[in-house]
């Protein structure tokens, strides 16, 4: 069980590697972020991207998966108040495998409930050398107590 005390500033949590599936890709765009350049090859190669790409926000669900499913799924995770940066820095396509991970920034424990662990973390998706993406948010963690 992952807790407060386990993510000091500084660690870094490798998430595992994805290959971007091209229908499931599709799929997410159609329900959730309908731009042509997500949806169509020609729209694609006609945009910027130069190709069929993967919404952001799809990166960003492929990253949230691998985090559940190392960090959360097994840790005294109690949510997140939010984050304050998010960027997409370069275009993801089907066929890339993506790796992801989570770094620590920051960690310090609540002054108005002790039992409660800030959680600072950068979280980031690569294509090889390339990061594709990635956000600064807060995770909240209780102490082993």
């Amino acid at each position: 069980m992952i807790a407060f005390e386990d993510l000091p500033a500084g660690r870094i949590i490798p998430l595992g590697e994805v290959v971007v599936d091209r229908e499931d890709m599709l799929d997410f765009a159609k329900k959730f972020d309908p731009q042509p350049f997500h949806l169509d090859e020609e729209a694609g190669r006609n945009s910027i991207f130069g190709g069929l790409s993967a919404s952001g926000w799809y990166t960003a669900s492929l990253w949230m998966r691998r985090w559940v499913d190392e960090v959360l799924a097994d840790s005294t995770s109690q949510g997140s108040p939010g984050g304050r940066e998010l960027s997409w820095l370069a275009p993801v396509y089907a066929g890339d495998r993506l790796t992801f991970e989570a770094e620590v920034l920051s960690a310090r424990l609540s002054k108005k409930r002790p039992e409660l662990g800030l959680v600072e973390f950068e979280g980031r998706a690569k294509r090889g050398d390339t990061v594709v993406y990635r956000f600064i948010a807060t995770g909240m963690f209780t102490t082993r107590g």
